[in-house]
């Protein structure tokens, strides 16, 4: 007969001693990943903080060049205030020359909304076309329209002008609000938008419904896409505002103008003869920034939305 004698079981092994090795291990390895991860996070934020203070000199340069006289431009620390002459600065900004200024702030604002309205509505119905119809060539479109990303604007200058002179459209309204029609990155992001916004199970509803197409796109489809197509229409309303070199090529009455172009003259004044336009150029140039602020303030809710839907697909 064998005995066998149950064991009692020991105590648990308990932790390491303090002066372990384990524990000293831990306790480098997660002081080390700490300081690692502080010594990122205070580099990246040295960064962002190098980054705006270089985006905001500018601006703030700007600001300040404002509030000064014409000499005082050029006799005083360009980053600070000096003698306030804002007022007056504005006042000689909206007399000069009959106030052209204002003159060409009109175009700017005409040439942009007509434009990049007609924009758009394109370029939503391309993209919409693009992502919710299947047709024979559909990939070959598409690629075209992602390689015309790479052609240079400025490479289609001169056939452009000599188009625009048989049409006569040369000094005209038209040379600058058709161009903006078309638009090859807006057509692929209405296309990448109504991929992620319109169900097709909606549209076929629709359809089985007794609807057509164009009510399905202007009642469904557009509506779906409404901040797609606002972020479409803010970024065409900058790319025109800021437009400069579409102007200079075709347009040569100075009433017809943008106000890129408009200050672009009266800086170069001081080249061609002695007289110095430099302050109404400055004061110009912050008044030409009000009505983009404006437009983007009011729009930035459906702009965040847009982009952050456009990067998501």
């Amino acid at each position: 007969m064998t005995t066998t004698m149950d064991q009692a079981p020991g105590p648990a092994a308990g932790p390491v001693a303090p002066g372990g090795k384990p524990p000293v291990a831990r306790r480098r390895t997660t002081g080390g990943a700490v300081r690692h991860t502080a010594r990122t996070r205070t580099l990246v934020l040295v960064g962002l903080a190098l980054f705006t203070l270089y985006s905001l000199a500018p601006v703030w340069w700007l600001l300040v060049a404002a509030t000064k006289g014409q000499r005082d431009l050029y006799t005083t620390n360009g980053l600070w205030f000096s003698e306030f002459h804002l007022r007056d600065n504005l006042r000689d900004l909206f007399t000069y020359q009959d106030g052209i200024f204002l003159r060409w702030m009109g175009n700017t604002l005409f040439y942009g909304f007509a434009g990049t309205i007609g924009m758009t509505v394109i370029c939503v119905a391309c993209g919409y076309g693009l992502a919710m119809y299947e047709f024979r060539g559909r990939s070959v479109l598409m690629g075209c329209i992602i390689g015309s990303f790479l052609i240079p604007g400025a490479l289609l200058t001169i056939p452009s002008f000599l188009l625009y002179t048989d049409l006569r459209m040369v000094d005209t309204p038209w040379a600058i609000i058709v161009p903006g029609f078309f638009n090859a990155f807006s057509v692929y992001l209405a296309k990448v938008y109504a991929e992620g916004a319109i169900p097709p199970e909606l549209l076929e509803a629709a359809r089985i419904d007794g609807a057509g197409e164009y009510r399905i796109f202007f009642q469904i489809g557009a509506r779906l896409m409404s901040t797609g197509a606002a972020t479409i229409f803010l970024l065409g309303f900058v790319g025109a505002w800021n437009n400069f070199f579409g102007p200079l090529v075709y347009l040569r009455s100075s009433e017809k103008w943008t106000v890129m172009l408009g200050l672009y003259s009266w800086l170069k004044v001081k080249v061609d003869s002695s007289v110095d336009l430099t302050g109404l150029v400055v004061v110009g140039s912050i008044v030409s920034l009000v009505p983009m602020v404006i437009l983007m303030l009011s729009m930035q809710r459906y702009w965040r939305s847009g982009v952050t839907l456009g990067s998501l697909k």
